[in-house]
């Protein structure tokens, strides 16, 4: 401890949480993030690698693929929509052990329809098929019918 009583930075801290932020999110998730550091964000950015990614999802207990459910289920929660894309997008992505299916991201939504309401599920169900479309997991949407007026 400091003589303010704060807990010293840890770079080993920083550099683990570095460790599992890149295998939750992907080394170019995390490459934009930290390119984009600056002045006014860089200790935000220092805190969620240490805190988020290093004592949070480097506890041992859940395993990634439980962490991913919470969190596709806490952003949905506090429509934090964003986010939700950015870890869905992680979660189809991931390494094979953590990966989550359509089908399991589906599940989610559909218990947060009864758990965050069906405005949040309807918006997290566009979201996520879109990202689906975008890797080539759900076929295009068709082009609506023309007009035959």
């Amino acid at each position: 401890m400091t003589a303010n009583g704060a807990t010293p930075k840890s770079s080993d801290d920083y550099e683990s949480g570095l460790v599992h932020r890149r295998r939750v999110l992907g080394d170019a998730w995390v490459d934009k993030s930290l390119a984009n550091r600056n002045d006014f964000n860089a200790e935000f950015q220092e805190l969620i690698t240490r805190h988020a990614w290093n004592d949070i999802w480097g506890r041992p207990a859940l395993g990634d693929k439980t962490r991913r459910y919470m969190v596709l289920s806490m952003m949905l929660g506090i429509h934090a929509y964003e986010e939700f894309a950015m870890h869905v997008r992680a979660a189809l992505d991931g390494p094979p052990e953590s990966r989550l299916t359509p089908e399991e991201i589906k599940e989610v939504i559909m218990m947060a329809a009864i758990y965050c309401g069906v405005p949040v599920a309807n918006h997290a169900f566009g979201i996520a098929a879109g990202i689906l479309r975008e890797k080539g997991l759900l076929p295009a949407l068709s082009s609506p019918p023309a007009n035959t007026k």
